[in-house]
């Protein structure tokens, strides 16, 4: 286990690719599944550097015999596939294995999926592929059945707090059960939570979403711009963390402007969608207040708010409301929507859901 020792938890999964790493006959393709956040992959890439014997080039990925695809914008489309396929045939350059790394490899399109499964059917001898999957459902059953399946889960509550504990010291007991509860078991929620710019992103973001009910002049497109803002800002950080990473590191001019660009989209796509799921998380949370089942609130650190805004009778519309959020959430995540106007309508059918709040304070 110690291969995977900066992955929490996850001791199936551990078990399972170690359990590989032993066999004589491994398998030749492996599928990593489960939530965002939660370890995949940071258990691919170590995976891959037990197989390929050299940690730091494929933490790096300067290492010759790793392949690394990833999607550029939206999905993974059949030129990228057929790129990893060209080089698929390929002799290893140093030792005997090469190893492809297909991350987010649910959002293939159907041709790229095609083009991918021929060689999962019979690759050549020295090649290990290794799938990343945040969800099975989009991906066909024939790709499902030619690897070996890796299930990851969300991480414990307990497992979330020692982490935002062992890198926030500062933060008392009490901030680090709220920080974790609202992280649901995710260490990329937890890290943005951590952030000073993220953890600002979080209030506007709530203060959007009350402003739905607490706002008798309530405007749809300021409210969508709090989650395109907090999008837009996510992906330039992430876009200077990668070109910082990159200083020093020999690589093609345009290799590595498409990694800073995959890293700003990867990062702006995450944001909107985390944003989202925060938003769907306060809806639920009223309906979870006015049960009087306060302990299972995700946002514990404003239990007083929540209070507050369960008092003005709000009725089904927090539910209503949650699922439209849902609704969206899976439409960006499946379908390439323009963000601004799914969100703007978003907020239009939550201002319909929540329209007895407006009435009251009208």
């Amino acid at each position: 286990m110690e291969r995977f020792a900066s992955v929490p938890e996850q001791p199936e999964a551990k078990r399972l690719l170690d359990a590989a790493l032993g066999d004589e006959t491994p398998a030749h393709a492996f599928l990593l599944h489960g939530p965002p956040g939660v370890g995949k992959r940071t258990a691919a890439t170590a995976f891959a550097a037990a197989l390929l014997g050299d940690a730091h080039r494929v933490e790096n990925r300067t290492h010759p015999d790793l392949y690394v695809l990833e999607p550029l914008g939206e999905m993974i489309r059949i030129d990228d596939v057929r790129a990893l396929r060209h080089d698929l045939h390929m002799r290893p350059y140093e030792g005997a294995r090469r190893v492809y790394l297909v991350l987010d490899a649910q959002r293939m399109n159907e041709d790229a999926a095609d083009a991918l499964l021929k060689d999962l059917e019979e690759p050549p001898e020295y090649a290990t592929i290794v799938l990343v999957a945040s969800e099975l459902g989009p991906l066909p059953p024939t790709i499902l059945s030619r690897c070996q399946l890796v299930p990851f889960r969300r991480l414990s509550e307990r497992a979330v707090r020692e982490w935002i504990a062992g890198r926030a010291p500062e933060r008392t007991e009490d901030e680090v059960r709220a920080l974790a509860r609202a992280a649901a078991g995710r260490l990329d929620r937890a890290r943005r939570l951590l952030d000073a710019a993220a953890a600002e992103r979080r209030d506007s973001l709530i203060a959007a979403a009350r402003s739905v009910y607490a706002h008798p002049g309530f405007e749809p497109d300021l409210a969508a711009a709090v989650l395109l803002d907090a999008a837009n800002a996510a992906g330039e950080e992430a876009r200077e963390r990668e070109q910082d990473a990159l200083e020093g590191i020999d690589l093609p001019a345009r290799e590595a402007e498409q990694r800073v660009r995959r890293a700003q989209r990867g990062a702006e796509r995450e944001e909107l969608l985390a944003g989202l799921e925060g938003l769907e998380a306060w809806y639920r949370d009223l309906v979870v207040v006015a049960a009087g089942a306060e302990a299972a609130a995700v946002h514990a650190d404003r239990l007083d708010d929540l209070r507050a805004d369960v008092a003005l009778d709000l009725g089904e519309g927090p539910l209503l409301a949650a699922e439209h959020v849902r609704e969206t959430w899976r439409q960006l995540e499946e379908f390439n929507l323009n963000p601004s106007l799914a969100l703007e309508a978003l907020f239009v059918h939550v201002a319909r859901d929540l329209r007895p709040a407006h009435a009251a304070l009208s």
